[in-house]
């Protein structure tokens, strides 16, 4: 017997959230021209690690306890801030899906990174892996409490909406290069059907194989078009584009290979883990490609409803 996909909550929200809603907006920084020995009473005082460095209301460096310790080693006299900070720094955005985020600490394995304002260019806040924490608990506890008051709403809808004589279609336009509407599109099918009352163990499914999606039409197309069919049994999902076509389908459905321009990775997007995360989370997948032509994707999640494995789990 085939073992039921599972995405669980957490899962969800990383790729629901953004870094800005999670972030720490107090950014405790320093001066460019700042000695190192004031560092060390304000890291031990603060009860930190590192700060960003600013000049003139911009972010120039990072400077952490280790570039202290080598201050120390390297001079008997204390040195400046300019002399020991780290000036190829990593930031991310406040706009960046929370997702991205989780990576850039595993690949990088930095303590921090400092959050920039998309629009303003401006340094907006800091984030750790313990605000990422904090930030999906919170998250959570709210859910559990909406949920908890609409649980008898949701169950009744369910029944009524999606009955043996339902089939209907939602379609969605998808507009390429605009990074900023970046998951609108599965944002809205998701709401769609959480007022449907679908499972959230299914929307969690549907809800990050669309995204996904959505994202792989957004990095390399100029746009395309979402439509999700809703039946008794299952939430079957077609996305299709005019773009350039994938040139080999085996090599894309790797994790990890990705053709995303490095302009485009700067901005927190193409990590090649998008088809693979939908083969992951859905039942069925289907990916046709033409070079010059362009992609059909499609994907779809069976719907096991209460009668059929006991109450639903809501968590």
């Amino acid at each position: 017997m085939a073992r039921t996909k599972e995405v669980t909550r957490v899962q969800e929200l990383i790729y629901e959230m953004k870094v800005g809603q999670v972030m720490s907006t107090e950014v405790i920084t320093v001066d460019l021209d700042s000695q190192m020995s004031n560092l060390r009473n304000l890291l031990g005082e603060k009860r930190i690690s590192g700060v960003p460095v600013m000049d003139n209301e911009q972010l120039v460096g990072m400077v952490s306890i280790e570039d202290f310790i080598t201050c120390l080693a390297d001079r008997n006299s204390d040195c400046s801030v300019r002399e020991q900070m780290s000036r190829d720094v990593k930031t991310l955005y406040d706009t960046d899906p929370l997702v991205h985020a989780v990576q850039e600490f595993e690949r990088h394995g930095y303590g921090r990174f400092p959050v920039i304002n998309r629009e303003t260019g401006k340094l907006a806040g800091i984030i750790t892996k313990g605000d990422i924490v904090r930030g999906l608990l919170n998250k959570m506890e709210i859910d559990y409490h909406e949920e908890e008051t609409q649980r008898r709403l949701i169950d009744r809808s369910f029944e009524e909406i999606i009955t043996e004589k339902t089939r209907f279609t939602l379609r969605y336009d998808i507009v390429g290069k605009d990074f900023n509407r970046a998951g609108e599109t599965s944002s809205k099918l998701k709401e769609a059907l959480k007022r449907m009352g679908i499972p959230p163990d299914i929307l969690r499914r549907v809800a990050i194989a669309t995204y996904e999606a959505e994202m792989n039409t957004v990095i390399y197309t100029s746009g395309g078009k979402l439509a999700a069919r809703i039946t008794p049994d299952e939430i079957a999902v077609e996305v299709q584009d005019s773009g350039p076509g994938i040139k080999d389908i085996d090599k894309a459905m790797k994790p990890g290979f990705s053709t995303a321009t490095d302009q485009v990775r700067e901005l927190g997007f193409g990590a090649g883990m998008g088809l693979p995360n939908i083969k992951k989370c859905a039942d069925q997948m289907q990916l046709e490609s033409t070079i010059g032509e362009g992609t059909r994707l499609k994907f779809s999640v069976h719907i096991k409803r209460s009668e059929d494995h006991g109450t639903n789990n809501h968590r």
